[in-house]
């Protein structure tokens, strides 16, 4: 998989620029704030169609336009495709490919993407949300199924707060409470058996990654964590579903003091563990940059073996923020597909890769 050539019109700082791609290694360099990042924020796009840096698509157009738009040419299992995506606020983005109107969850079925950025190198260090985001967002570019799932429970979710929260002042809300309390707990036993399952790829491809980065015997081990009562989360939905439901029982008077929902799969985490050790308390900042590095390049070894080809890998200002042997590691291991990486000014980064070098400056691309 790989952008062949995008062309950026009223994209964030871009009024209009077309950037072609080496389908290698292209290392994107400039000084800070020119629009780096702005570039992998668009190529994140034509993978998700979404941000990586923000919910709205007010933010997305440019200071001074009216609208934004994001045209690529990719590739993908030996075909070539036309994307466009235009973006206007207070509308929803359209999207196009070879010319046919998709939706937002199609375009991963064309383009997969693994972005690693500074954020992400606090992955275990950070509450249970950071996980939980890892999971979704990696899980919803190879089952779209899973991503119309996730909104539709987010939507249930907000309901369900919303009515926790205010049923104080207007007592009447409380009659919707269980039909929306059903309706994510439903929805909780579907997620939380896709959840389960890519966590234990995870654990099989991780740890022998982070074996040959951290050289000194370390195991890595990942468990992915739901509600309590559910027993098995590989047991068929219904199962769950009932565990999920004995949950709530002993919990919803609490809900109701609270003003929380604490029954569901947003209570979801991953546990992962050094040495049998859990490395959110007790791992240095090296072990937690390792695994975190280790986990990212395992969710591209998963979507490889999914869909046959490599995913776009996006590298966001990372490497600077690693020592010289796990920058080496990295780009050791970051061959068989496209890759963009950002950095300030060179950093001697493009002569390590040999790959094509991208300079930007103030949102134009030389």
């Amino acid at each position: 998989m790989k952008v062949l050539k995008i062309a950026l019109n009223g994209f964030r700082n871009y009024e209009w620029e077309t950037v072609e791609f080496d389908g290698g290694i292209n290392v994107i360099t400039g000084r800070n704030a020119q629009g780096k990042t702005n570039l992998l924020e668009s190529v994140y796009l034509l993978s998700t169609g979404r941000s990586f840096r923000t919910r709205t698509d007010r933010e997305l157009v440019g200071f001074g336009f009216s609208s934004g738009q994001i045209l690529a040419r990719a590739e993908s299992h030996g075909r070539e495709h036309d994307i466009d995506i235009s973006l206007r606020p207070g509308q929803p983005k359209k999207i196009l490919v070879n010319g046919v109107k998709k939706n937002r969850t199609e375009l991963s079925e064309l383009l997969n993407a693994v972005l690693f950025c500074p954020d992400d190198l606090n992955l275990i260090k950070e509450g249970a949300a950071v996980r939980r985001r890892l999971l979704d967002e990696a899980i919803s570019q190879i089952r779209p199924r899973y991503a119309e799932l996730l909104s539709e429970f987010n939507r249930l979710y907000e309901h369900k707060t919303r009515i926790l929260k205010d049923w104080h002042e207007k007592p009447s809300m409380l009659d919707m409470l269980d039909e929306f309390s059903d309706g994510m707990y439903r929805l909780s036993a579907q997620l939380i058996r896709y959840r389960a399952s890519y966590a234990a790829r995870l654990d099989q491809e991780a740890p022998a990654i982070h074996r040959e980065f951290s050289g000194s015997g370390e195991e890595l081990s990942i468990r992915y964590r739901t509600v309590s009562t559910v027993k098995d989360p590989f047991a068929s939905a219904k199962e769950i579903y009932y565990d999920i439901c004995e949950h709530h029982e002993s919990h919803r008077q609490a809900e109701l003091d609270s003003g929380q929902c604490l029954t569901g799969a947003h209570k979801d985490d991953l546990e992962i563990a050094i040495n049998g050790v859990p490395a959110r308390s007790f791992a240095s900042q090296g072990q937690t940059r390792t695994a975190a590095l280790s986990i990212k390049l395992a969710e591209r070894e998963i979507m490889l073996s999914e869909t046959g080809e490599y995913p776009i890998l996006l590298l966001d200002d990372v490497l600077s923020e690693l020592d010289e042997k796990r920058q080496e590691f990295v780009l050791n291991r970051i061959g068989g597909g496209q890759t963009l990486i950002t950095c300030c000014e060179d950093e001697g980064i493009s002569g390590k890769t040999g790959g094509k070098l991208l300079f930007v400056e103030k949102g134009r691309v030389r």
